[in-house]
């Protein structure tokens, strides 16, 4: 099974553009992590052209890894004055996914008929950047097989990067009818729909706070279907920091839900803290002061300073009108945490890269 992300540790979507970028490693470790969803399309094992496939998903995993640990063992070699060149690193990095662009399009010059196969190719060039071929591939593979949601949900993930979001629209709700149990869609869908918000009213026939409806609706079918997945938990609380006027209630059931399922007590740290910011926008001063409290992580001190302050600060102005006015903006980028908690704690609702399904099969 070609299984990005779990099976490629971590592996980057966009390796090549990342390469070339000024801060290397900060471009590599910021591009995101695919999920996986499952794909309802059966393989013939003993299909000799299905055996050659797998074999061929197979390589390609293991380029994509090798390229992954080649930078990073440059970076630490850099980092003590000796590695690459960045323009020999890229070199040997363009040889070794060009070998395995010339095998898919072998495979497919000989099995031109095959949707996994075509699925599989636009995946890797989606991994590698080539995101105009990916989605060619993609629409050739929902082509040749209709029936299998993974297509239509990384051809909705093509137009909604490219600018065909209504296409977009239309393919994550053909993915979510063919099925309806895979939360990567109905995630994907809540993403889109949140983040581009003027489409969703014109497609749908809503205004703007029926679109964060909608939007919500998808992100809490996607919880209910998933409901320990801590990213997913936070991407849905956050989306709540856009929506004016703020949902206060609703927002603090979000973060709490998220709260229940953080994994260690960094994470849960990271939850008090969102938990404080929106507290002190609600003017629950108090509850806010014990939030803040309980984070004792050294990350967070900055973070919890600056809370703090405009706790402080907004405590003030609650109770001396004649004080000047302050912001309640409570959208404010909030650094980056270490390791898996960047999905927690990075700026509220960045443009993300939609969840690519790429599993083929069984």
């Amino acid at each position: 099974m070609k299984c990005y992300g779990n099976g490629v540790n971590e592996l980057l979507a966009g390796l090549v553009g990342a390469l070339v970028a000024t801060n290397q490693p900060l471009a590599v470790s910021n591009v995101i992590q695919q999920n996986v969803g499952v794909s309802v399309s059966i393989p013939n094992p003993n299909d000799p052209a299905e055996q050659e496939l797998e074999k061929l998903m197979e390589e390609d995993d293991a380029a994509l890894a090798g390229v992954d640990k080649w930078i990073r063992d440059n970076n630490a070699f850099a980092a003590e004055g000796a590695g690459e060149s960045k323009e020999q690193l890229n070199q040997r990095i363009h040889e070794r996914l060009d070998e395995v662009r010339k095998k898919y399009q072998d495979f497919l010059q000989r099995y031109p008929n095959s949707a996994r196969g075509h699925l599989a190719y636009g995946t890797f060039l989606d991994d590698i950047g080539d995101e105009s071929g990916a989605g060619l591939e993609f629409e050739k593979s929902a082509q040749l097989d209709p029936a299998n949601p993974a297509a239509w949900n990384n051809l909705a993930n093509y137009y909604g990067e490219s600018g065909g979001v209504t296409n977009a629209f239309a393919d994550y709700a053909k993915a979510i009818a063919l099925d309806s149990t895979e939360p990567v869609y109905y995630r994907n869908l809540a993403t889109t729909v949140y983040l581009y918000r003027r489409d969703a009213m014109s497609f749908y026939h809503i205004n703007e706070q029926q679109v964060f409806d909608k939007a919500l609706a998808f992100y809490r079918e996607a919880i209910r279907l998933s409901p320990d997945d801590f990213p997913l938990a936070t991407d849905y609380a956050e989306s709540y920091y856009g929506i004016r006027p703020l949902r206060t209630n609703d927002a603090l059931a979000a973060w709490t839900n998220a709260l229940h399922t953080a994994h260690n007590e960094a994470e849960r740290e990271g939850v008090y803290i969102h938990l404080a910011r929106v507290k002190i926008a609600a003017g629950y001063f108090d509850q806010a002061r014990t939030q803040l409290a309980a984070v004792t992580n050294s990350f967070y001190t900055d973070l919890r300073n600056r809370l703090e302050r405009n706790l402080a600060e907004r405590e003030k102005a609650a109770t001396n009108p004649v004080t000047a006015a302050i912001s309640t903006n409570i959208s404010s980028p909030i650094p980056p945490a270490p390791s898996n908690l960047d999905s927690l704690m990075s700026a509220p609702l960045p443009a993300p890269r939609a969840s690519t399904n790429s599993a083929l099969g069984p």
